[in-house]
This record gives C-alpha cells, sequence and structure tokens, in this order.
C-alpha cells in the first residue's frame, strides 16, 4: 500500500477524529485540523500532526494547506468532514446564522479545495473526500439550512468530479445515516430556543424530545471511517458510500416514494 499525505478536517471529535486515527493506524501521514486542537492530544501521540483552524476563517485554511505542503511537498487527499447542525423552522432561523451554516458546511470545504488542487493537479492525483449526509438527498422538518448546505456540497462534488477526472483526482461523497457521535447533542436544546415558542412550537417540541429519545440505535462512527479508508485505497471508488443506520433505507425511500407520501413519512413523529 502507498502511503499517502491526508489532511483531515473537524478532527477533533466523531468521524474526523476517528478517521484520523484510522488512517494513521494504516500507515498513513495524517494532519488533523480543527478549531479545538487541544482535543486531538491523542493524534499528536500516535503520531499525527494537530493543525489548529477555524473554517470561517480564510487565513486559516490557507495556514493549514500551507503548512501540510511545505512539510510533505504534497497532499494526497482531503477529507471535508467539519461542519455544523443548525435547527430550527425557516420562518424562525436569522439569516446570518443560515450564513454562518453554508459557510462552514458549503464555502469552507470548497475553499480547501480550491487551495489544494494546483498541487494535486501538478502530480495528477489526489482523492477529495466530502463528508455529506444522507441529508444531502432528503430533506426533513425544521433542518432546512443544514440540507440546503448538504444538498448543495452534493452538487458541488458532482460538478467538481466532471472537473478534476481528466487530471486524475477523485471525488467522493460519504453519505452517514444515523451515527453516534456529540454531533446532534445540541439539537433539542437549539430546536426549543429557535421556535419552541412560536407557530412551529409544536413541531419543535415534538422533534426535540423525539432526539432526546433517540431514533433507534445509530451506528459507530466506524462504518464512515472505513468507507473513508476504502475510498481513499482505492484505485477506482464509488462516486457516494452511504452508510450507517436507516442510510440505504431512507434514501431508497426518498428515491421512490412520490414526493407527498414522503413528506407525510418525514412528518409522521410531528403531527
Amino acid at each position: 500500500m502507498t502511503t499517502k499525505v491526508c489532511l483531515v478536517t473537524g478532527a477533533s471529535s466523531g468521524i474526523g477524529h476517528a478517521t484520523a486515527l484510522e488512517l494513521l493506524r494504516a500507515g498513513h501521514t495524517v494532519y488533523g485540523a480543527a478549531r479545538r486542537v487541544e482535543k486531538m492530544d491523542d493524534l499528536r501521540v500516535a503520531g499525527g500532526h494537530p493543525l489548529k483552524m477555524d473554517a470561517r476563517s480564510e487565513n486559516d485554511l490557507r495556514r493549514v494547506v500551507d503548512t501540510v505542503l511545505d512539510e510533505q511537498q504534497r497532499i494526497d487527499v482531503l477529507v471535508n468532514n467539519a461542519g455544523t447542525v443548525l435547527h430550527g423552522a425557516v420562518e424562525d432561523v436569522p439569516l446570518d446564522s443560515a450564513r454562518d451554516q453554508l459557510e462552514v458546511n458549503l464555502l469552507a470545504p470548497a475553499r480547501l479545495v480550491q487551495l489544494v488542487l494546483p498541487a494535486m493537479r501538478a502530480r495528477r492525483s489526489g482523492t477529495i473526500v466530502n463528508v455529506s449526509s444522507i441529508g444531502g438527498e432528503i430533506a426533513l422538518p425544521l433542518g432546512a439550512w443544514y440540507y440546503a448546505s448538504k444538498h448543495a456540497l452534493e452538487a458541488f462534488s458532482d460538478t467538481l468530479r466532471m472537473e478534476v477526472e481528466p487530471f486524475g483526482i477523485d471525488v467522493v461523497i460519504i453519505q452517514p445515516g444515523i451515527i453516534k457521535t456529540e454531533f446532534e447533542d445540541q439539537t433539542s436544546a437549539q430546536l426549543r430556543e429557535i421556535s419552541g415558542g412560536g407557530a412551529y412550537g409544536k413541531m419543535a417540541e415534538a422533534m426535540a424530545r423525539q432526539g432526546e429519545t433517540g431514533l433507534g440505535d445509530g451506528s459507530d462512527p466506524s462504518v464512515v471511517v472505513d468507507a473513508v479508508r476504502r475510498a481513499i485505497e482505492s484505485d477506482r471508488p464509488e462516486t457516494r458510500y452511504a452508510v450507517g443506520h436507516l442510510a440505504e433505507k431512507l434514501l431508497e425511500l426518498n428515491r421512490t416514494l412520490p414526493d407527498r407520501e414522503f413528506d407525510k413519512l418525514a412528518t409522521r413523529a410531528t403531527n
């Protein structure tokens, strides 16, 4: 197996953290980027390279890419995993919050792609892995801006894939289903804060309670990590990997049911 130089964002927790550690165990050179650099001490101990990065900062994005290129002279793999989630009714969510959601989930990954592509093109090889969600295809109530950001990330990835294929660069989308991480720990509080006291209060409270009791057993982050590793170590990776609890089932329902039938299914727990 060829050792690859990998840059993984959102590496301080959850899927990103697990991915960075697994790629290290597999023998790759790994740089993990995140705001909470203190959460990546185990990555450093394992031989990785933690870097502080705020996805909202152009200077941070550029510094991180420049650091990897200066030290390794190449970036073989970019795993765009960093992201946030925003819940609340469209009518209630402040547009400043919506802009921040798009900045972190779409524009920051896009900027990192722009920054790593010249070096990848020069070597005529590379893999860009964009961690999306089943929310990149489906949409549920009270999460419009999160779903919009992931739908946009997937469209961006599809176009990017066609543009860079002639240069030997692969673009892969990962679509996790329900995964056991801290990613949505604040969902219930967020729903109640943004939409709990208004016209959508009943729906928000129902979804908040559902979030507290859970939607069933989530999958371990390892299922996503395994998909990322398969993608970057494959000579010809799949364009999409749907993994984790309910991922394939919900995507299939969304693809086959009429829109209004899927709407009924998606809103059943909020009525």
